[in-house]
């Protein structure tokens, strides 16, 4: 997949040329890339059907051989008429290519990156090597400044191992939904599907099949491209899922409730607005996470679960401990997962963060946290990448209950790392988690070892921020006012 990232972005330079700009770039691969992919596992593309303005039901050839058959300026003229007509066409086909444009202006260059794709069997090497194209592409911009590279992805070895944790398995229940309502390109349920596939070694029964493939997968997505490129990956699965685009937090909820999410929500405070005006989200607050993990409740069927990934300022901000606090007075936060520092190298290699799982109907009575960060390694890129190994002992002392109720033993981790709290002692910190530490970092000891210069950073701002946003609610509150929700 490097070598193949590498030729992508090298020709991407080739492009600008052309004025296809690092954006577009991605957009044009990722239409391609789908017409490639759908060719090569049989999904038949070569009569779309769609209708005229006066009703008449036209059909047009929109396969991959069809656009590779052309040449010169028919070259241009057909990749314009198959993106507009599959633009067009009923059902989640029209959800992928609506709005989609041809950019390019010179057939040469749209002929050199259909050869390029054209030379690689690209579903050996994965169906959800689109979105891996597409992360590796954002990380080459990342890397060189480009705009666009604030976004950034799940590491895919959590997420398996959130999934392996969670078994979100529709098999047990009809009417199981899954939900991530900040589902990016769609890597939790496109894992979700995988697991499933694999524990029931690809036999589902008709009626399970028939409902995994239409009724089971759900998510909402902010921005275009990664939503485009979720409903590929799991059209390639051969799933038909539902996926919003809008905003989660401030679009009115729809009153879809679901028996498991698994969602990661976009980190930082840029951008963020005034606290939403939800009458379901009992704390009002402009901070985006703490607002998810509210939307996150209330997304959830009684007896649901949930997996949220969650940064370590959601743990101490200012208002952090109110919304844990209505957390574990309506859910059961039995679990707490402490990512290991550089988990989302390279995009933000600074950023400290969490996996907090929970169901909802009991309030919680105790909560186990499993350290895999203190005397951890540094994640990088090369010398030490996140790997399934970095989760192994978590899986095991988490056991084989997605509610978290299988038996557990402090003495199951190496060193100590995974340990119990009652509510007493979380209730004592106000339930702000970031307190409950127990083990010592002894790289702190070694000038040799010490973190590096961003993560030391990163965690001297996050501090700042949130005696900023302390200060600023007391100096409210001395004048005799109400703290607003933009300072929080």
């Amino acid at each position: 997949m490097t070598d193949v990232v590498g030729k992508l972005w090298g020709f991407c330079h080739t492009l600008r040329h052309d004025g296809i700009d690092y954006g577009d770039y991605i957009e044009q691969i990722t239409y391609l890339l789908f017409l490639k992919m759908a060719d090569e596992r049989g999904i038949d593309l070569s009569r779309v059907e769609h209708r005229t303005a006066r009703g008449k039901v036209e059909v047009t050839d929109c396969s991959w051989p069809a656009l590779r058959a052309a040449s010169g300026q028919a070259l241009l003229d057909r990749h314009a008429e198959i993106l507009r007509r599959l633009g067009e066409a009923p059902g989640v086909l029209g959800e992928i290519y609506a709005g989609s444009q041809q950019r390019f202006k010179s057939p040469l260059n749209l002929r050199k990156l259909i050869d390029l794709i054209d030379d690689v069997s690209w579903t050996r090497l994965g169906v959800d090597v689109k979105a891996a194209a597409y992360e590796g592409l954002l990380e080459k911009a990342a890397a060189e400044g480009k705009k666009g590279a604030g976004q950034y992805f799940t590491p895919r070895a959590l997420i398996r191992s959130i999934v392996r944790c969670m078994r979100p398995d529709p098999r047990k229940k009809r009417g199981f939904t899954l939900c991530d309502p900040a589902c990016g390109t769609g890597g939790f349920l496109v894992a979700a599907y995988e697991w499933l596939a694999a524990e029931a070694n690809g036999a589902l029964g008709r009626d399970v099949a028939r409902r995994v493939k239409a009724e089971v997968f759900h998510g909402t997505e902010l921005v275009a491209r990664p939503r485009r490129l979720a409903l590929m990956n799991l059209v390639l699965h051969g799933i038909e899922p539902k996926i919003a685009l809008g905003d989660a937090i401030y679009d009115p909820p729809t009153g879809a409730r679901f028996d498991v999410i698994l969602t990661n929500p976009p980190f930082g405070t840029r951008g963020a607005r005034q606290a939403p005006a939800r009458d379901d989200f009992a704390i009002a607050t402009s901070n985006k996470q703490l607002n998810f993990l509210q939307h996150v409740m209330t997304l959830l069927k009684p007896g649901g679960r949930a997996a949220v990934v969650l940064p370590d300022n959601c743990l101490f901000a200012d208002q952090a401990g109110e919304v844990l606090r209505v957390l574990t007075e309506g859910c059961d936060l039995h679990t707490v997962l402490r990512l290991p520092r550089g988990t989302f190298t390279p995009y933000c290699p600074g950023v400290k963060a969490n996996v907090v799982f929970f169901t909802k109907g009991a309030a919680t009575e105790e909560v186990w946290i499993y350290d895999a960060r203190t005397n951890v390694p540094s994640i990088t890129k090369k010398g030490r990448p996140l790997s399934p190994a970095h989760f192994e002992e978590f899986e095991r002392c988490y056991g084989d209950d997605p509610d978290g109720r299988a038996r557990r033993d402090a003495g199951s981790s190496t060193e100590g790392r995974f340990r119990r709290f009652t509510r007493a002692e979380i209730e004592e910190r106000g339930f702000k988690l970031d307190g409950l530490r127990w083990l010592r970092e002894e790289s702190l000891d070694d000038i040799d070892d010490l973190p590096e210069p961003e993560e030391l950073a990163t965690d001297a701002i996050q501090e700042l921020e949130g005696a900023i946003a302390a200060l600023s609610r007391v100096l409210v509150l001395l004048d005799g006012g109400a703290p607003r929700a933009a300072e929080e």
